[in-house]
């Protein structure tokens, strides 16, 4: 007795004519459990298949030529697209499905960092053979949009003797007046002025960061994940960003050299945020 296999089974197909791609959310996310479906011009299913865990899918389909290929998940806005097949097969690349709260941009209002559900990660260059990842566990904020978007400002706060990357030796060396200097600068403060658009759903914050008793423009690369409702009445909404350092600018020049041209810690940081917001107006 057979019978279909399950979602994330192996995707391989007999027939040459196949067509493939990646089903995501918004987020970057595989969306799972999904479905696609390709019809030709007669209404007639040409395949269906699931979407595997990893977001993946292949649907052989009965006969190559014009057809209209329709992906949907549950709770999600489903996609259509029209698509010529050829015999060899077609990849269709990435396939974005998106929910009914990922607007193109968040409500106007006040949204506050909601700590428990947010972070702030730092990675450096560790003898350029690996990275050293870090993370700052108590910091606070909020976002406030405006009606005309580019006015819209953020503030954040950071405890800078809050960082962690998981070797006390290593955390009180950063907390040291070598990089953060956290007994005479206890707070790493952000506050983004104004914002840029860079695309659909993304955004470019231009702020200035303040880091170790130095203040300097540092801009954010921003992308807005969408708006859910929360199990308590509430709203909240979702953000990615990014940035880069360089620490010499904010004087934190400490470094230990161990061959010509090698350093023990690179020089540039990357920032990454992944933040949920509430909103609280």
């Amino acid at each position: 007795m057979t019978g279909a296999a399950p979602a994330g089974a192996d995707l391989r197909v007999s027939t040459a004519t196949v067509v493939t791609g990646v089903v995501h959310g918004r987020d970057g996310w595989p969306m799972a459990p999904a479905t696609v479906t390709l019809v030709g011009p007669d209404g007639g299913q040409l395949g269906r298949g699931a979407v595997g865990a990893e977001g993946r899918f292949a649907v052989a389909v009965a006969q190559a030529g014009p057809a209209t290929l329709i992906a949907a998940a549950p709770g999600a806005v489903p996609v259509a697209r029209s698509v010529t097949v050829p015999a060899a097969g077609l990849d269709l690349g990435v396939l974005t499905l998106a929910r009914p709260g990922d607007a193109g941009t968040p409500a106007p209002g006040r949204w506050t960092i909601d700590l428990a559900h947010s972070t702030i990660a730092v990675t450096a260059q560790h003898l350029a053979l690996s990275k050293v990842h870090g993370r700052f566990r108590e910091f606070s904020g909020e976002i406030v949009v405006a009606e005309d978007l580019a006015r819209s400002t953020c503030r954040a706060r950071i405890e800078a003797a809050s960082i962690d990357t998981a070797n006390e030796q290593r955390d009180g060396h950063l907390r040291s007046a070598d990089f953060l200097d956290v007994d005479a600068h206890p707070a790493i403060g952000y506050r983004g002025e104004r914002i840029e658009a860079a695309g659909p759903g993304r955004w470019t914050v231009h702020g200035f960061l303040e880091l170790a008793g130095t203040m300097r423009e540092v801009p954010m690369d921003v992308r807005y994940l969408g708006t859910r409702p929360d199990p308590w009445g509430g709203e909240r909404a979702g953000f990615t960003a990014t940035a880069r350092l360089d620490r010499e600018d904010f004087r934190m020049n400490w470094n230990q050299a161990v061959e010509l041209g090698l350093s023990l810690v690179g020089t540039h940081l990357l920032v990454e945020l992944d933040i949920q917001a509430v909103r609280t107006d």
